[in-house]
């Protein structure tokens, strides 16, 4: 469960940066910032799984990067779900996706299990 939460904090933090620097994101405030986090999450788990299944023909032939579109469809769909979440259009949800991947994948590798000091 602490990992889930530090997951979802990571994932807040690269939502914040991704309002901060990519127009045509916009997040109400900081409790709508936890929950699409945390949706984030949920929808990761569950509906990500299966997006990548129904397009893997497409993302084999681009080589893996027709997930950074499924990434931005997530978060499409996070801001339909959440009420003071907005996205403008697609080059924001693609921009915003791919600096909340690259913020996830570092913090979770500096957070990784294991590697905590005692």
């Amino acid at each position: 469960m602490t990992r889930f939460v530090l997951r979802a904090l990571i994932a807040a933090l690269g939502l914040w940066l991704a309002t901060e620097w990519v127009d045509g994101l916009g997040v109400d405030g900081p409790a709508t910032l936890l929950l699409a986090a945390l949706l984030l999450g949920i929808v990761n788990a569950i509906v990500r799984p299966l997006a990548i299944l129904l397009t893997l023909p497409l993302t084999l032939v681009t080589l893996g990067l027709f997930l950074l579109v499924v990434n931005a469809g997530m978060l499409g769909l996070v801001a339909l779900l959440l009420p003071g979440m907005t996205i403008s259009g697609f080059w924001s949800a693609f921009w915003s996706a791919l600096l909340v991947s690259v913020v996830s994948w570092i913090g979770n590798a500096l957070f990784k299990p294991g590697t905590a000091p005692r």
